[in-house]
This record gives C-alpha cells, sequence and structure tokens, in this order.
C-alpha cells in the first residue's frame, strides 16, 4: 500500500473512531521490520497509527495489547483498529526509547545511578509479562507458532546460519554443525516452559514517558522460558551493559523471581547463559539479514557489540554442552579479520588491570607494586572542598551528600571530563599493546572527600566503557574523621 494511501485510511479510521482531524502526519523512521508507523496530530494531541500488511502478526498484537492492559501492565492503548486495512492506531508514548535514554547518559559516568535502577524497574515489569501477563492469555493467537519450542530454536539457528554465516562467507561443515545444533536445542528445550516469552524484549522496545516504563513490539510473544527475555534484555548488544552491572541485575532478577517459584540458582544460570548463546546468535542472524543481504548498513554496526558478548561468554562461561562445532565456528567468529572491518572502535577483552587509589597528600603518593612504573596522579586541591562544610565533615567521598555537592560544580566536571581525555589515551594504547597494569591516584588534602570521589568517578567511567579489571582504592581510610 502506498505511503499516501495509508495515511488516508488513517486520518478516516481516526476520525471515524474519535471523531477528530487529522492536521499533519509524519512517517516515522523505520525499525527492523515491514511495518510502518506514522505520528497522526490532531489539533490538540497525537496518536501513533500503523500499517502491517500481515493479518496474523496484527491480531497477535491486538488481542496481547487488551490482555495486558486488563493485567494493567504499561502497554500504547488501542484507540481503533482495522484488521480487513491493516491498520490501527495506538496511543503515543514519544520518542524516547530506553536506548535513546542510554545513549544520552552512558557518557556521564553514572551507569549505577541513572541507568541501573531503570533496569531494575525494567526487570520487575519483566517479571509481571511473564507470570501475570501469560496467565489466561490465548495462545492460540501467537504467530508464528504458540511456543518457543524446539521448532523455533531450530528456526533462529538457521537464520543465524544462512544469514549471517553463510552471507559472511564462514566455512563449516553443514552437517557437523547441524547435529550440534541438534544438541544445543535438546538441552534448551529441558528448560521450564510454561511463562509469557516476549520474544524482543531489549531497550528499543522500551519507552519511557514521564518517568513511566512502557512496552511495545510483543507480537512475537509466545509460551516459553524464563531465560530468553532476561538474556535479551541483559545482552541487548549495543546497549552494550558493563558486566558487573548484568551480573548485578540478573542476581536482582533471580532474587525476585524466587518469591513465585523455587530456584536451584546453578542450574538456573546454567540455562539462562545457554540461552544468552542461543539469544546473540539469533541477534547476529537478523544482522546479517538487514546488514548483508538488504544492505541496510547501521545494522553492520551492531556486528562488533555481538561479537564482543560472545566473546566474554565463551571465556568466562562453562556451557556443558557437546557442540565443539558450533563452539569453534563461534571462537572464530571472535577473531575473525573479516568482521573486524566493521568494528566501530569496540574494544576487546583485555587483561588490562587499572588499579586507582585515593590519597592525602598529608601522606604519600601510593607505591606502583606492579613495577610498572607509569601511570598519572592527579591534585585535586584545586577543587571545591567538601570537607570545609560542617555536615560532611565525618562522612567521605562515597556517601550521596558529598556526590551530590561535587556532581553540581561545574569546575569538577571540567577536571574529570580532562582526566578521562587523559586516561583514555592510556587505557586504549594499553589494550592495544596487550600491557597489564595501569596506576592512577587521586590526591587531596585529608584524602577523604575530593580524592575519594574522582577515583570512584573514573573507576565508573573506565567500568562502563571498557573491558578491563578496575581496582579502587581508599589509602587513607583508617585517618578518615568519624
Amino acid at each position: 500500500m502506498e505511503k499516501q494511501s495509508i495515511e488516508n485510511k488513517l486520518s478516516s479510521l481516526l476520525l471515524k473512531s474519535k471523531g477528530v482531524e487529522v492536521i499533519s502526519t509524519q512517517q516515522l523512521p523505520p525499525s527492523g521490520s515491514n511495518r510502518k508507523y506514522f505520528r497522526l496530530k490532531t489539533s490538540n494531541q497525537s496518536f501513533i497509527g500503523a500499517y502491517n500488511p500481515d493479518p496474523k502478526e496484527n491480531l497477535a498484537f491486538i488481542h496481547f495489547t487488551k490482555h495486558f492492559i486488563s493485567c494493567n501492565l504499561n502497554v500504547p492503548q488501542i484507540i481503533a483498529d482495522d484488521i480487513d486495512n491493516h491498520i490501527y492506531i495506538l496511543s503515543d508514548l514519544g520518542d524516547t526509547t530506553l536506548f535513546s535514554f542510554i545513549e544520552e547518559n552512558k557518557n556521564k559516568n553514572k551507569f549505577n545511578v541513572i541507568l541501573l535502577p531503570i533496569y531494575k524497574r525494567v526487570l520487575d515489569d519483566l517479571i509481571k509479562f511473564q507470570f501475570s501477563g501469560g496467565k489466561e492469555l490465548d495462545y492460540s493467537f501467537c504467530y508464528p507458532r504458540d511456543s518457543f519450542d524446539k521448532q523455533s530454536m531450530m528456526w533462529d539457528l538457521n537464520y543465524f546460519k544462512y544469514y549471517f554465516l553463510k552471507l559472511a562467507k564462514v566455512h563449516f561443515d553443514e552437517q557437523d554443525l547441524e547435529n550440534d545444533f541438534e544438541v544445543f536445542v535438546n538441552y534448551l528445550s529441558k528448560a521450564d516452559s510454561n511463562y509469557f516469552l516476549y520474544r524482543d524484549f531489549q531497550s528499543r522496545n522500551i519507552m519511557l514517558k514521564n518517568d513511566t516504563l512502557y512496552y511495545i513490539d510483543y507480537q512475537g510473544g509466545r509460551k516459553g522460558s524464563l531465560f530468553y527475555d532476561v538474556a535479551s534484555l541483559l545482552y541487548d548488544a549495543k546497549a552494550n551493559i558493563p558486566d558487573n552491572y548484568r551480573q548485578e541485575l540478573l542476581d536482582y532478577y533471580i532474587s525476585k523471581i524466587s518469591r513465585n517459584i523455587k530456584i536451584n540458582e546453578t542450574e538456573f544460570k546454567s540455562f539462562y547463559y545457554a540461552f544468552v548463546l542461543i539469544r546473540i546468535m539469533q541477534a547476529m542472524g537478523a544482522y546479517g539479514f538487514r546488514g548483508f543481504y538488504e544492505k541496510k548498513e547501521h545494522f553492520l554496526k551492531s556486528i562488533p557489540y555481538a561479537l564482543k558478548n560472545l566473546e566474554w561468554l565463551l571465556h568466562n562461561v562453562k556451557l556443558n554442552i557437546n557442540a565443539n562445532t558450533l563452539f569453534n565456528i563461534l571462537e572464530n567468529l571472535t577473531v575473525s579479520d573479516e568482521l573486524k572491518k566493521f568494528s566501530n572502535k569496540v574494544l576487546p577483552q583485555s587483561s588490562l588491570c587499572v588499579k586507582i587509589y585515593s590519597f592525602s597528600f598529608l601522606k604519600s603518593i601510593p607505591y606502583d607494586n606492579s613495577g610498572n612504573g607509569g601511570g598519572f596522579v592527579f591534585d585535586c586541591r584545586a577543587l571545591p572542598n567538601p570537607g570545609r562544610v560542617l555536615e560532611f565533615e565525618t562522612i567521605n567521598g562515597q556517601n550521596i551528600e558529598v556526590i551530590e555537592y561535587l556532581d553540581k560544580e561545574e569546575e569538577v566536571k571540567q577536571f574529570l571530563n580532562n582526566v578521562y581525555k587523559i586516561v583514555e589515551q592510556s587505557v586504549e594504547k594499553y589494550i592495544s599493546r596487550k600491557f597489564t597494569n595501569l596506576q592512577i591516584s587521586f590526591g587531596c588534602t585529608g584524602g577523604q572527600h575530593r580524592s575519594v570521589y574522582c577515583a570512584e568517578k573514573l573507576g565508573e567511567y573506565l567500568k562502563y566503557k571498557y573491558q578491563i579489571n578496575i581496582e579502587v582504592e581508599h589509602t587513607n581510610k583508617d585517618n578518615w574523621k568519624k
């Protein structure tokens, strides 16, 4: 259907259902599907019009939406629908996705302050979808299948094989790989699969409006395990969640679902990481299809992030699955020169350890025990001093009151931004040259407020940006005023 025709039909549907005229329409940027979205503006509000030529997918979306609303889940309201013309109209949730919010905030060195609480709220909502949302849901509306069963898993794996491996010109023995796919799927199928599986639970399908989270694009939902969606969220490639926060969020999720069902944590994590792997492969299949096949180059930019996730998984998790051909192929992908050309400065896992110290200039500058002899010492004494504020005298740079005090100071921001630029240059060079140690120290008069604050800030910043080991130590801690 032509764009003008779609807009006319959407305008007519809104007029018929709400009695309001559309003043202007704006087609929204395309996503990874064949659906088309339009913002419909009236005299005093706006709506989202959707066109999708797949009638079964439309029925699934509309049925799921109505069911989720009845479960008090935050999804868009359906204003009107016309299934015969493949269109429907939704409430307008704005333009801020969780992904765009991450992009705006990821360089502010506040993942734990800004993004971590949001991700915990998202996980709380995911549990509601999995348990409440799946209860009494009519799974006959699911499309293309009513469960994430062996057939669905094999579709994902073959998607990865044909649209990523073959189009990326990766050599493999087809029969051996098929045999390993069968072994892998048999293992995944042992997981309990009696929950609602959202299917594409990732940052671009989560909206932020007036500090409320909303969820979209669940038309591929079906019955499945608990593991797939949390894996999709935490290993969302370009969201690039730091590994330490991934672990914290996984532990948070496990603690929450333990209130609903009995959990064997070791078994849970074993299944979880296996589902992380199939989700990474499914995503890579999508990048290959949209990027290699459809020539949409921006999808190729996600490949380095997926490879980084894959590399971490292969090197840090022992999957007790006898699939040597599959794992050898995946290992080869992480070192492929052909795939490295898509890199947009995603740095590899490194053995570099950055040790960050705070200290008092009344004492001595920390000694470098590594023998490297390099690194930096930054003098924080020119910065505003919280130690002169009476109420801060007995607390330190890790306390929220001191953090908020220094966060507001523009010269502190400038100081840290300069530190970040200087340190980044060395970190990236050290990683490329496979160096293992870098020492950085921050000093102030008492070693309690400014130096502690700066050391913590740099540690968080480097953890978020690089796959390296970070150690933060406050050397004057025993002398802090109590």
